[in-house]
């Protein structure tokens, strides 16, 4: 009698696929939590110029700023999601023990959650920048620090999300312990397109940019891992 054959296991790469497949399904079925934020980067960007006044030197000089923090706040909204309902419902302990790294897929929902969250804003901040005057160039370092810094925000808040994981009142520890890790990555972004109307170029500050996306990348999802399972002992 022939054996049988034995089932092969999912790669941890296929793991993450369909972990990152599933959260964006989700995500499209429950539009309001991720339109939320970005709906909030929309009208915070859209009404600063109405606040402010039509002076573009003054439109210039602040874009940048409003769009990034912006920005910042809108990414937040959505992170208390980020393993709550995985939690919740059992899926965390699920992946907890499941044959691929618990690290691999908080990757895979790290990257969900920007995809959601962080992208459109990318997408709509040259678009927005118009607001205050920016010029196609800058428009193009803006959305270039964008495009590095969210994923930043993303990495740096799912340690947050998964530290604060159960607790009562998590939302206000969340903020008190990101805010001042994501001063930084504002400071830079910031600064890139500052440093590009000035004509001194923003080159550097991308530079710095890239290097704290590298290192967030390379310690995010085992700092997130370390936390989840101390969340759910």
């Amino acid at each position: 009698m022939s054996a049988q054959p034995v089932p092969m296991l999912l790669s941890p790469w296929h793991a993450m696929g369909g972990l990152l497949r599933r959260d964006v399904r989700l995500a499209f079925r429950r539009k309001s939590e991720w339109l939320s934020g970005l709906v909030f980067f929309v009208l915070v960007a859209a009404l600063f110029p109405l606040a402010i006044g039509p002076e573009p030197d003054t439109l210039r000089l602040i874009g940048p700023g409003v769009l990034w923090v912006a920005a910042l706040l809108a990414s937040m909204l959505s992170l208390g999601r980020l393993f709550e309902s995985d939690h919740q419902d059992g899926s965390l302990e699920q992946m907890a023990l499941s044959a691929a790294p618990l690290s691999w897929l908080v990757a895979a929902k790290v990257l969900a959650h920007w995809l959601i969250s962080g992208l459109p804003l990318v997408l709509l901040s040259p678009l927005l920048g118009l607001q205050f005057a920016l010029d196609s160039q800058a428009l193009g370092m803006l959305a270039l620090t964008l495009l590095i810094g969210t994923p930043v925000l993303s990495l740096l808040g799912a340690i947050g999300a998964a530290l604060t994981l159960g607790v009562r009142g998590g939302g206000v520890l969340q903020s008190l312990l990101l805010l001042p890790l994501y001063v930084p990555v504002l400071v830079f972004g910031t600064g890139a397109v500052d440093a590009h109307l000035r004509g001194l170029g923003g080159q550097a500050h991308v530079s710095v940019l890239l290097a704290l996306l590298l290192a967030v990348a390379a310690f995010s999802p085992w700092a997130c891992t370390a936390a989840l399972r101390l969340a759910m002992e």
